[in-house]
């Protein structure tokens, strides 16, 4: 049983407004993109790295690779038109390059403060129970909404859980779910949980952390710049 990752790099990050697609803009002059990866490169569990990338930045992307010498990356190839299918790509991929039980990691490129105990874990449950997805617990009010300007019914916290990148599953499970999904058109799952739950899986959460940050806008980029001084033992409270 081996650990591999499916790196997604396939967004162009049009709510940012930049000229480039966001996993590549440079922060403390190292690209987003490359911080996500040497924090896979790093962890002993991770035999090899797929990333799926924006079609026009993967000669962008190799020279990157070579530049900060990341020998766990084997492949790049190319990214779809939506996440849902960036995600495909990269399990049928592998298809015929790993073995059924093998687990294969699944994380946002543009989700780079990874404490190393975050990936572990992800592993750990995922190992025992088939598959995993980070996720921590809800603790700001919720309320439900049917036309994002109001709302009038609560969402119980007590029966909720925040999920997000890294997940990890079992290769044959999630190459069924996708396969089957290919099969009946269905092409409209943003998270590989949601495709799981869809067939009737049980999905079982991982600790998470709230550094574990998706960037999205330049906000965002000003926090990163502010969690890349936390230390990471501070990143993830046990």
């Amino acid at each position: 049983m081996k650990n591999y990752v499916i790196l997604l790099a396939g967004g162009v990050g049009r709510r940012m407004g930049g000229a480039i697609p966001k996993q590549f803009i440079e922060v403390n002059g190292k690209p987003i993109i490359i911080y996500s990866i040497e924090n896979f490169q790093r962890n002993p569990q991770i035999e090899k790295i797929v990333i799926v990338c924006v079609k026009e930045w993967i000669d962008s992307l190799k020279k990157l690779i070579d530049k900060y010498e990341l020998n766990k990356v084997t492949w790049i190839i190319e990214g779809g038109c939506t996440g849902h299918d960036s995600i495909k790509n990269g399990i049928f991929f592998l298809k015929d390059k790993i073995g059924p039980d093998d687990f294969v990691i699944i994380h946002d490129a543009v989700r780079p403060v990874l404490p190393q105990k975050a990936i572990d874990e992800v592993l750990s449950v995922a190992h025992e129970n088939g598959n995993a997805s980070s996720s921590i617990a809800c603790h700001p009010p919720i309320v439900y909404t049917e036309d994002h300007k109001s709302g009038i019914k609560d969402v119980d916290r007590e029966h909720v859980m925040l999920t997000a990148s890294p997940q990890a599953y079992k290769f044959s499970l999630v190459l069924k779910c996708y396969e089957k999904a290919e099969l009946e058109g269905k092409n409209d799952f943003t998270f590989t949980s949601s495709l799981l739950i869809y067939y009737g899986e049980r999905v079982y959460f991982a600790k998470g952390t709230t550094s574990n940050i998706k960037i999205t806008t330049k906000e965002d980029i000003v926090l990163f710049k502010a969690l890349l001084t936390v230390p990471e033992e501070l990143l993830f409270n046990e």
